[in-house]
């Protein structure tokens, strides 16, 4: 057996949003047709790799991102809520200035630590809980590879850790587009890369940009 595991974080297709609001962790959100594309999209692409696991995040649009690729392999799939969006007091509201919810002087005081960050989920938390769900799903699919379907913020957010970057940052600078993957390869129990790739490139919308009003 190898000693190499690789661990595939992938950010779900995209979502039907027609309102154009920060959705996070609210139910009934799910993959709009192009969202399956992509899903089916990387499914084909890892088809022929040894992928023993499959794990999502517990939200819609995750688990319906997982499906096609755990068919692919005749798995089921795990759920690990440890994969979830980061929660955001702006959920349910369209963020930005002009009509979106920065425009209410209430809010403001949301913004005053971006360092923490003061509007949501503590970076190092979000980060010790992406690490941990990684570091299972790596004993589970040893010498194999397994696909974590999870968020934009938290997918970076363990990137920047594994990379030892500062873990706050400007959202529009985030390298994970819609059903990226974000790799990571382990000796034994040491990560020896990080690697990124966009097998869904092509079918990216205008709305496909590193920040987008969901994630």
């Amino acid at each position: 057996m190898s000693a190499l595991t690789k661990i595939h974080l992938m950010r779900h297709g995209e979502v039907h949003n027609p309102a154009g609001v920060l959705y996070g962790r609210l139910p009934g959100y799910h993959l709009s047709e192009l969202g399956q594309a992509m899903a089916g999209r990387v499914a084909d692409v890892v088809a022929d790799r040894a992928v023993a696991a499959v794990v999502s995040s517990p939200l819609e649009r995750a688990r319906e991102t997982a499906a096609p690729i755990a068919a692919a392999h005749d798995l089921d799939v795990g759920i690990d809520d440890r994969l979830i969006e980061a929660t955001n007091v702006f959920e349910g509201m369209s963020f930005g200035v002009g009509d979106g919810s920065l425009r209410h002087v209430r809010h403001w005081r949301h913004l005053r630590n971006p360092f923490r960050p003061s509007w949501g989920e503590p970076y190092t938390e979000l980060a010790a809980r992406m690490r941990a769900a990684v570091e299972d799903a790596r004993d589970a699919a040893r010498g194999h590879e397994a696909l974590l379907v999870s968020h934009q913020l938290p997918i970076w957010t363990l990137r920047c850790f594994v990379e030892q970057r500062r873990l706050w940052h400007d959202p529009r600078r985030r390298e994970c587009s819609l059903a990226s993957l974000t790799t990571v390869t382990y000796d034994g129990d040491v990560i020896v890369s990080v690697a990124y790739s966009e097998p869904a490139a092509d079918l990216l919308p205008s709305i496909g940009k590193p920040f987008s009003a969901g994630a």
